[in-house]
């Protein structure tokens, strides 16, 4: 990314609502090229949704962006990401936090991102092939989830996997329709739901990719 493209890309950001530093710095050092393949490099850098392999998408920069300031993540976090695409949003969020795991369900997406993160000296992610919609009980609870598929409702096992004061970021609505971006914070007594902003997102499906 050359300098007129980093402050065209950096204005389209603060232009949609995103103005939180730490968030524009973490997304200024991530280079979304990284993450685009084949005939649409060249619009790596355009605040756009492009398509990835398996027939997914590598969001558009400035909902990344709103999502990840949204999340509101502290550098101690531990983050679950559900949905892993190209990388490019957990590359952002191990800028911000202390740990990433990341789930994805087509085998072909977790080798390549494992790949770009090598590449990129991002030591910090853990890149899991598996069902995201049962979350890593594992590894729970999470301070952070972030969720880059739309479920009809913020789905109950990740909700499960929060921490208290825990914050989850999830697209919520029917996948043909329009969506919202819901914020869920456990609190001591239960569970506060904010509506950010309409979305749209590929749906959150059990199970595992055709590709194993």
């Amino acid at each position: 990314m050359d300098r007129e493209q980093k402050m065209q890309f950096l204005f389209a950001l603060r232009s949609r609502g995103v103005t939180d530093q730490r968030v524009l710095t973490a997304m200024e050092s991530i280079d979304r090229g990284a993450f685009v393949r084949g005939l649409f490099s060249e619009r790596a850098y355009e605040d756009t949704p492009l398509p990835i392999a398996c027939g997914q998408t590598i969001s558009q920069p400035a909902v990344v962006g709103l999502m990840t300031q949204a999340l509101n993540v502290r550098p101690r976090d531990t983050v679950l990401e559900i949905g892993t695409g190209s990388g490019y949003q957990a590359a952002i969020l191990s800028k911000l936090a202390r740990r990433v795991y990341t789930v994805e369900r087509h085998r072909r997406l977790v080798r390549e991102a494992r790949q770009i993160f090598e590449a990129l000296d991002l030591s910090n992610i853990t890149v899991i092939h598996g069902d995201g919609s049962r979350g890593l009980p594992d590894q729970a609870p999470f301070d952070r989830i972030m969720v880059t598929a739309a479920a009809e409702d913020p789905p109950g096992p990740l909700l499960a996997q929060l921490r208290e004061g825990g914050i989850m970021v999830v697209p919520v609505g029917q996948s043909d329709a329009v969506q919202s971006l819901i914020k869920v914070t456990r609190t001591e007594t239960g569970l506060e739901y904010d509506e950010l902003c309409p979305v749209r997102f590929v749906p959150l499906i059990e199970g595992l990719g055709q590709d194993g």
